[in-house]
């Protein structure tokens, strides 16, 4: 029998279910976006995996007011 299988970037285990590292490395290495095209890319790609990060809307706020309309696109520290 299998003990472990990736599955969906994910790998199913005795454990339960965990991220796949080569999919976590994938956006931790994603160019930092330079319009708001590219901010929901990004929020998109990061948001599939939401539910594994601790506070994910604290964390994206900075970069989902980037979004909001007439915002003046400005990548600082923040995001």
């Amino acid at each position: 029998m299998v003990q472990q299988g990736i599955v969906l970037g994910h790998i199913i285990s005795k454990n339960g279910i965990e991220v796949d590292k080569a999919k976590v490395e994938l956006i931790v290495k994603f160019p930092p976006p330079t319009n708001v095209k590219g901010i929901r890319q990004f929020l998109g790609h990061a948001g599939y995996y939401r539910r594994f990060i601790k506070d994910f809307s604290k964390i994206s706020k900075p970069l989902c007011e980037l979004l909001v309309k007439d915002a003046k696109f400005v990548w600082d520290e923040k995001c």
